[in-house]
């Protein structure tokens, strides 16, 4: 039987939805200021985002401990995040931001035809297209809901029971306490406003996290899954060399 048919229809659904991704993506990956985005269950332990460690991992704690620790002190972080659509790679963002205070930023996002560059300062939010060439930074004022919190998405998921709690592994060599659970969109509303409106208008009812914190309540690592127009759909957020908040000035040029 043919099946390029089939094939060339498959393509079409994904491009079709790529755009839209991206956009979900972006939003979930770059208006965050976390402690560091489907329907049914939780994810499996037995998927790649679930896999868990074997042996005993040293410098176990109680995730609800880390997550109050999170709200004292807020530090920078670097930020890779990955967005992927029908097992395809659709865009990448990489950058650096200042995390469990006011979000400010730097990050460069990149998918097929597109390079933009973002700076978020206290008071405003800087763009620049590096697809055309010459094109400067443009301005727009800060948008007042560009703030989510994933220590709150990490409380969200301890909400919903001992299920959520798939204990200790490792990840990057660091301790880290692994949740995972299904959120319908409108318990996010709250805590991640521009996400919950973005995702509603393209019709997302829920997704599957997975998250894991260090002993600080640092996020590490956060996956998001979702259905959206037929396609099933990945963020992939991963966070490192945390430090002590730095400043984000207005880029020049």
């Amino acid at each position: 039987m043919m099946t390029f048919p089939a094939r060339r229809a498959r393509r079409t659904t994904v491009s079709a939805a790529a755009v839209v991704l991206v956009a979900v993506g972006l939003s979930v990956l770059s208006g965050c200021k976390g402690g560091p985005s489907g329907a049914g269950a939780a994810a499996p332990a037995s998927s790649p985002a679930a896999a868990a460690s074997a042996a005993p991992v040293a410098g176990a704690f109680e995730p609800e401990q880390a997550l109050a620790e999170a709200e004292k002190t807020p530090y920078a972080a670097s930020i890779k995040g990955v967005t992927e659509a029908a097992g395809q790679e659709l865009s990448t963002m990489t950058g650096r931001s200042n995390l469990g205070t006011l979000f400010t930023g730097r990050a460069e996002i990149r998918s097929t035809g597109l390079w933009m560059e973002t700076v978020t300062t206290a008071d405003a939010n800087y763009v620049r297209n590096r697809t055309q060439d010459g094109s400067g930074w443009v301005k727009a004022p800060r948008s007042p809901d560009n703030e989510a919190n994933y220590a709150d998405y990490a409380k969200l998921l301890l909400a919903a029971g001992p299920s959520a709690k798939k204990g200790m592994e490792t990840r990057g060599g660091v301790p880290a306490y692994h949740l995972a659970g299904h959120l319908a969109l409108d318990q996010v509303a709250s805590i991640d406003p521009r996400t919950h409106r973005s995702m509603k208008a393209k019709g997302v009812t829920g997704f599957d996290i997975d998250q894991w914190i260090d002993s600080q309540g640092r996020t590490v690592r956060f996956e998001q899954r979702m259905e959206m127009r037929g396609v099933q759909a990945v963020n992939k957020v991963d966070f490192s060399e945390f430090g002590p908040v730095e400043t984000f000035a207005a880029p020049q040029g």
